[in-house]
């Protein structure tokens, strides 16, 4: 796929990882329609990129179906969904206060998980019917996973859980939707440069940067947005998992 013809719903587009995709693709030429539950960023964020905005829950199937017609209507046309929206939903099982609220693991599934298939089958559903390109390609879905998926550290249970579903999800929608033409890849980043991140103390940045092998630095949003590119340019990803983590393996805790 041309990054030019790039037609692109971004879920979490507003900031960290998906704005710096919405940035990227904007600049090859691309048009973007950013999806996010913060309108003051979301507005900001697309009149900046000349794109456009959409207020979404995407645990909202009904929601979620109306915002993905309404954008390909705005872009004029959709080939592309970039999964990007996501909680932490940080806490232990036996915590302090007690064992975790089920709702607390709940709300973390629902957004990262289901939430990411919601806002892909939508997409999928309209992509269905574009015409073929090169290779008969309609279309290309990629989703946001964690290295937690594989070594979730203590605290992350649902977390982990909610990226190792997407992980898990990656092959069987990409070898179902293989017939109409559209590719299904996942990036698994590991420690990044996002707003969380930003309001941690020095030292707290400093640790986290010297537990990554090489280089010994946080991942750049940018290096994110290059990998979506790659994904998007290589017609032969499909079905895989990008781990995107200078070599990092998450200790116990």
């Amino acid at each position: 796929m041309q990054l030019s013809q790039v037609k692109a719903i971004i879920t979490g587009g507003a900031s960290g990882l998906g704005h710096a995709v919405a940035q990227y693709l904007v600049a090859q030429g691309g048009q973007v329609a950013l999806f996010d539950v913060n309108e003051a960023k979301g507005q900001e964020a697309a009149g900046a990129l000349g794109g456009h905005f959409y207020r979404t829950d995407v645990t909202s199937e009904e929601g979620v179906a109306a915002n993905v017609a309404a954008a390909r209507e705005a872009l004029g046309g959709l080939n592309v969904v970039v999964n990007c929206a996501g909680i932490l939903g940080a806490g232990r099982m036996l915590g302090k206060e007690g064992p975790m609220p089920l709702g607390t693991f709940a709300t973390t599934v629902m957004v990262n998980l289901v939430g990411s298939f919601n806002v892909a089958k939508a997409g999928a559903a309209l992509m269905q019917h574009n015409d073929a390109g090169e290779d008969g390609e309609r279309g290309v879905i990629v989703n946001t996973a964690s290295v937690a998926a594989y070594e979730g550290q203590i605290g992350q249970a649902a977390y982990s859980a909610s990226k190792g579903g997407v992980v898990g999800m990656t092959l069987p929608m990409a070898r179902e939707l293989s017939r109409f033409g559209i590719r299904v890849a996942t990036i698994a980043p590991g420690i990044f440069w996002t707003p969380m991140v930003d309001g941690m103390p020095p030292q707290v940045q400093e640790s986290l940067s010297a537990s990554i092998p090489f280089p010994s630095r946080l991942g750049k949003p940018e290096e994110f947005a290059n990998t979506v590119g790659f994904i998007l340019g290589n017609r032969y990803i499909n079905g895989e998992t990008i781990r995107l983590d200078g070599a990092v393996r998450l200790q116990p805790k």
